[in-house]
């Protein structure tokens, strides 16, 4: 199309475009998995930038314990309540505390394997402590419920974990995070369930009076 007399300006088709960074249209990557069908035109200000791949990590059982630490912890307590007197049953259990039997039936099979808990078949079976109270930890306990205890991937309890950060060799921030590490995993491993769950002391000598209250002669 010639350009109209006395003017500068010039007439493109339709379907013409002029673009100064190169092509008109940009795939993003990956185009399925983001809902994309087909290619998308984006301007100079809406094409991404390359970044570093990093491995994504998020800190189990540090800061923060989800459900399986919480609900595990309270059944474990129970058991130590009733540590001695035979098998608990889980739906014992549950009704006293208040929790889904059949997240305390996936919740002790990683107890069991673990073992911190040993079960017991039949009619009057159930679940028992394999050791007395006073040597199970906390930090066991959490352990088998959440994994390694770790703020972050480079301070992990695990060895393992440390291998999958290329920072891990000449960062220096991590000696906060393994600070954080040694202070949840030191009072873990210092309290037991003992601690949580004192043996009730009982006189033998109290008897029942009219309306049921034990009381010393």
């Amino acid at each position: 199309m010639a350009p109209r007399q006395g003017s500068d300006r010039v007439d493109l088709p339709p379907t013409s475009r002029v673009d100064a960074i190169g092509p008109s249209t940009y795939t993003p990557y990956p185009t399925k998995s983001l809902g994309y069908r087909g290619p998308t035109t984006l301007s100079a200000s809406t094409i991404p930038t390359q970044s570093i791949s990093r491995p994504q990590y998020h800190g189990t059982g540090a800061v923060s314990f989800s459900t399986k630490g919480e609900y595990g912890a309270r059944l474990m307590v129970q058991l130590a309540r009733h540590y001695g007197t035979g098998p608990a049953s889980l739906a014992g259990i549950a009704a006293e505390e208040d929790l889904p039997r059949a997240y305390l039936e996936q919740l002790v099979v990683s107890l069991r394997e673990a073992g911190l808990v040993v079960s017991t078949r039949g009619a009057h079976g159930g679940y028992e402590l394999a050791r007395p109270p006073e040597t199970i930890s906390m930090g066991e306990v959490l352990r088998a419920l959440e994994g390694p205890i770790a703020p972050m991937i480079c301070a992990s309890d695990d060895p393992e974990h440390a291998t999958r950060c290329d920072r891990s060799s000449h960062c220096t921030v991590n000696v906060l995070w393994v600070r954080v590490r040694d202070a949840v995993t030191g009072a873990l491993d210092s309290m037991t369930l003992a601690d949580l769950a004192p043996q009730r002391v009982v006189d033998l000598d109290a008897r029942p009076d009219q309306t049921g209250v034990l009381t010393t002669p």
